[in-house]
């Protein structure tokens, strides 16, 4: 299908986007006008989702996938400026996250098994709502590890792919970092679990004297799915290095690939980041000001940097 065949008019998209089932906001965080909330029914069960749809045609879509401790809500801020750049925008809580389907055990959250939701989800975009738009994939932090990994089982269905303040390999496999981050499992999960103690502590006593961020913040740690979390953590300490086999299925499709990070980020050594992307031939940008989180730091530079490198490859 020709972008000339696909579904880009703002009454067509509309329409689609119509038929998705609308659901609650979560977390009581202010939706922006133009934003809606709506659920993404695929085989892990309903994934909760944004969608910002352009007021005028549509140059392409964008998934966009959250990190650790992380949610659709983390994109809010670059939703709408990244809609009004033409860009038809979905981004969704991962399995277990708040309040996507929630599941039982470890093994429910293995990295493979998150990756094919990317996938799910991005068959259900190209199928359902935007039927030959150029897709580009975006994963943030953890994000990068989960949609990495869908990108080495198929990376078919993307136009573009763009890993934003991730790295290529696990926390443990460096005696480098500067901040003693604990590497070992028990380490992690003893923090962890302290973490979420403190947090559902905080919700079952109110959280009304928080301002609403923490609150948002506080309600979602604890809300998540412990399991998930765990499997999360331990896979950001151990996760190998998988680069040159993410080189070897970009090149083989001719897909151009996007390193981006905040100029603080501290998630990874942003010499690994800068690394990576020399590994890959990827394009590499810094966004001045950003930190980890570059687009709630820095909406607007951010959502620029992203759109000027899907509308140079779309």
């Amino acid at each position: 299908m020709s972008l000339d065949d696909a579904v880009t008019d703002p009454a067509s998209l509309a329409a689609r986007l119509a038929d998705l089932p609308r659901v609650a906001p979560y977390g009581g965080l202010p939706v922006p006008a133009g934003v809606d909330v709506v659920g993404l029914d695929v085989p892990v069960g309903r994934l909760t989702a944004l969608v910002a749809a352009p007021d005028g045609p549509a140059r392409g879509a964008a998934l966009l996938v959250p990190g650790f401790t992380g949610s659709k809500e983390d994109f809010l801020p670059v939703m709408r400026p990244l809609a009004d750049a033409g860009w038809l925008v979905v981004t969704y809580s991962r399995r277990g996250q708040p309040d996507s389907v929630m599941l039982g055990g470890r093994e429910d959250y293995a990295v493979e098994l998150e990756g094919q939701d990317v996938l799910d989800v991005a068959a259900l975009i190209r199928d359902e709502l935007a039927p030959g738009l150029p897709l580009h994939l975006l994963g943030h932090s953890y994000g990068g590890i989960v949609t990495r990994a869908a990108m080495l089982a198929d990376a078919a269905p993307f136009a573009s792919y763009t890993m934003f303040c991730s790295g290529p390999r696990g926390w443990a496999l460096t005696d480098a970092l500067p901040d003693g981050r604990p590497t070992s499992p028990e380490q992690v999960l003893a923090e962890l679990h302290g973490q979420v103690k403190i947090a559902r502590a905080a919700v079952g006593q109110g959280l009304d004297q928080l301002d609403p961020a923490t609150r948002f913040l506080t309600a979602r740690l604890a809300d998540a799915a412990l399991p998930g979390l765990e499997v999360g953590l331990l896979t950001l300490r151990s996760v190998p290095d998988l680069t040159d086999e993410l080189a070897a299925a970009t090149l083989a499709r001719g897909i151009p690939v996007h390193v981006v990070h905040g100029e603080t980020d501290d998630a990874w050594p942003i010499a690994w980041q800068r690394d990576m992307a020399e590994r890959i031939g990827a394009r590499y940008t810094v966004v001045p000001g950003g930190g980890h989180s570059a687009q709630a730091d820095q909406p607007a530079a951010t959502a620029e940097a992203w759109s000027a490198f899907w509308a140079d490859v779309s």
